[in-house]
């Protein structure tokens, strides 16, 4: 049926600035008084570190077409130019925010609870005696100077590393020489009398920035290890004085491709990629200090202008205050602890098999703890009957107890093949070094596919039994990572369904040799069907909506930026189907427009786990079909990636799931709501207070403290009959 919508309203936000929209959410949260002061202090680092994937891609990315003379406009209309015109008024007022936020209200409350950054000017005279000695001790000698003029070669300033700039100036004394003798030994080199000079040091990574001043009050007193070497940096410079100096960090772009023809070396090509990054074009400098002459040397040296050029009022890389957070104690300045349980479906005790055998089985992490997951790849590494294990690895932890398993499993002479997907932005070092690590313990590895990343989240467990080979699958919505399970939010699913262990079968095959694209019954996968599904099931509930009258859509994903996708949503919305959506990130669609989407609700979630589930659900006439994926409604995952969609079968899930989505749009404690015009508004708290994230938490307590008690009334009634 075709459906008129409204031709004179905006039919797409733009993207990145729907991405800094989601960083003032971010930000809010920092600014939130009623969050707890060191967990503002990392909402205002996440704002930082989120600035910094930022530029380094998506600014990168535009500043490359102008220079290709590419001003081929995006869906919102606007060429290049204008994005980045844009981003950079937008960005600069998300950091004056910022940082207005950190060195105003939470430094100075924090310092009423014992903890207390020290800048410069504030050094006692114990304070200076100790951070000298420091300096002249531990820190002098790691340091080199380098010499940054116009006239040569100016030294490599690394992506993201801090550096130290000092001006300097030649004294009038130089040892036993008088400055007439210096001026004509230094002649030769072209250094005129009372020539300036710019020097930069890059602050050592191996020390930790973050150095505790001795405090006889008890209180946590610290000063950052940039700032001593500004400080006392003119020891590096006999013969000079400091004229001007100041602390700063350049971005630069990461947004590389691989040669991936490249099928034998592809490990070399990765790895020249990561030196590439290190000195790629810059894209943005950000500084502590005045603005004085040193800026306009480096400016010019790096070609930046000034709207690429941001003037900080406090430290230069905030990453150092997560560190505070999670590694000096002060409980009572962090949210309350929230335990993850142990999921009541699961035995503690014994093994898995038979269970996913009669059901399936699901987790909500980071509520329902990981450790089932790992129990079952250790199970899986140790029980003789199991010939085969096959899975995706997209990013892990750095101590991965998973890897340990499959290098197990292959020592002990199972079959392990592991797809690692090398092109993993930012942890492309990390998967380098696993997939070696695989390789020696004698794991098939494969490095994805060319020119597509295998972002899926899937393990295939193959284990011969006493009548039959079953075959058992765990898929999610996140990565297998041990450590991202207790701070994002996502979904994975057990379970020894023949047609989805077929399915998986098959799809081990197509990303591992030369399989034709097969059909399967049950798995959905990118960049092959999901969105050819996802336009189905949309178009069946505006079919079912013009008799049943009930069309309903919810979905959950981390971004919304697909134009086919979000055009049928609106075909969706003017047939009446109610649809609802809680995007985390970015958000291209526009809801609340007459004739176009009146009938559309987008929410956002911002708190204290990393909401990363993506959880869709279709009304379909009463008969409710709900999906998970480890993909997201944008071009990239639907086009570019093997992602992977996947039907929730049990109708117990499926009610879960269900619940779980209510609860969200339910939140009225930490949800935005995107407004027409483009605005992220705070839900008003009216009535009740529903607070997703705590509902989730409290209902996994409830189940676990149920079962708990259940287990002791079993013990007892055991020992009366005894």
């Amino acid at each position: 049926m075709d459906i008129e919508l409204n031709k004179n309203a905006p039919k797409f936000f733009n993207r990145e600035l729907s991405w800094l929209e989601f960083n003032k959410r971010v930000l809010s949260e920092g600014e939130d008084t009623s969050v707890p002061l060191l967990e503002r202090l990392k909402f205002l680092a996440i704002v930082s570190s989120n600035f910094d994937e930022f530029f380094m891609v998506r600014v990168a990315g535009l500043k490359r077409m102008e220079r290709h003379k590419n001003f081929e406009k995006d869906p919102s209309g606007r060429t290049p130019r204008q994005q980045l015109e844009e981003i950079s008024f937008l960005a600069h007022e998300i950091t004056v925010r910022q940082y207005k936020c950190l060195m105003e209200d939470v430094l100075p409350k924090l310092k009423n609870f014992g903890i207390e950054y020290l800048q410069p000017e504030k050094y006692t005279a114990q304070n200076k005696q100790y951070l000298e000695n420091y300096f002249r001790n531990e820190v002098f000698p790691l340091l080199t100077p380098l010499r940054a003029t116009e006239e040569r070669c100016f030294p490599r300033i690394n992506n993201l590393k801090i550096y130290v700039a000092f001006l300097l100036k030649k004294t009038k004394e130089d040892g036993k020489r008088t400055l007439e003798e210096v001026e004509k030994k230094e002649k030769k080199k072209d250094l005129q009398k009372n020539q300036e000079q710019l020097a930069i040091v890059q602050v050592p990574s191996y020390l930790s920035r973050i150095i505790q001043i001795p405090d006889q009050e008890g209180r946590f007193s610290f000063a950052l290890l940039e700032d001593i070497i500004e400080l006392y940096g003119t020891q590096l410079f006999p013969g000079y004085d400091v004229v001007e100096s100041l602390i700063f960090k350049v971005t630069r772009d990461a947004d590389f491709s691989v040669d991936e023809k490249r099928d034998e070396d592809f490990i070399q090509a990765m790895e020249e990629v990561l030196e590439n990054r290190e000195s790629s074009v810059p894209v943005r400098l950000v500084f502590f200090g005045d603005p004085g002459k040193i800026i306009q040397k480096l400016s010019k040296s790096l070609s930046l202008d000034l709207s690429e050029i941001y003037n900080l009022s406090g430290p230069v890389d905030l990453s150092v205050f997560s560190e505070i957070s999670n590694q000096y104690g002060f409980e009572n300045l962090k949210y309350p602890v929230w335990k993850n349980f142990w999921s009541t479906e699961l035995p503690k005790e014994g093994e898995f098999w038979d269970l996913f055998k009669e059901k399936d089985i699901m987790l909500n992490f980071p509520y329902d703890s990981y450790d089932p997951v790992l129990k079952f790849i250790s199970q899986a590494a140790e029980d003789p009957g199991v010939m085969a294990i096959k899975m995706t690895l997209y990013r892990t932890s750095g101590n991965s107890p998973i890897v340990k398993n499959l290098e197990r499993a292959a020592q002990k002479g199972k079959q392990v093949t592991v797809f690692i997907e090398l092109k993993a932005r930012f942890d492309e070092e990390r998967n380098i070094s696993w997939a070696q690590e695989l390789e020696r313990a004698g794991v098939i590895v494969i490095y994805g596919i060319q020119h597509l990343k295998v972002h899926a989240k899937i393990l295939l467990v193959v284990r011969k039994e006493t009548n039959a080979v079953v075959r058992y699958t765990f898929l999610a919505t996140g990565n297998f990572n041990e450590k991202t399970a207790k701070l994002y939010s996502d979904i994975g699913i057990f379970t020894a369904n023949k047609e989805i262990a077929n399915d998986a079968t098959l799809f081990f095959n197509i990303i591992s040799g030369y399989s034709a694209i097969q059909t399967m019954k049950r798995l959905v996968p990118s960049p092959f069907d999901i969105k050819k599904k996802l336009l189905f099931l949309i178009d069946r509930e505006i079919t079912r909506n013009e008799t049943e009258k009930n069309g309903l859509i919810c979905a959950k994903m981390n971004s919304l930026s697909d134009p086919e996708i979000i055009e049928a949503l609106y075909r969706a919305s003017n047939a009446g189907v109610k649809i609802k959506l809680n995007v985390r990130g970015i958000c291209l669609l526009v809801p609340g427009i007459p004739g176009q989407s009146e009938n559309i609700e987008v929410v956002s979630i911002i708190d204290r786990f990393l909401e990363h589930s993506r959880i869709f659900s279709f009304g379909n006439g009463g008969s409710t079909e709900v999906f998970i994926a480890s993909a997201d409604w944008m071009p990239r995952n639907l086009d570019r990636r093997v992602e992977l969609m996947i039907p929730v079968l049990q109708t117990s899930l499926k009610e879960r799931l269900s619940a779980i989505l209510e609860t969200y749009f339910l939140d009225n404690f930490k949800s935005h709501i995107l407004e027409s015009n483009g605005n992220w508004k705070k839900k008003a708290r009216e009535g009740k207070t529903y607070r997703s994230q705590e509902i989730l938490y409290q209902e996994a307590k409830r189940l676990a403290m149920a079962k708990t008690k259940e287990m002791r009334r079993e013990f007892i009634v055991r020992r009366t009959k005894e």
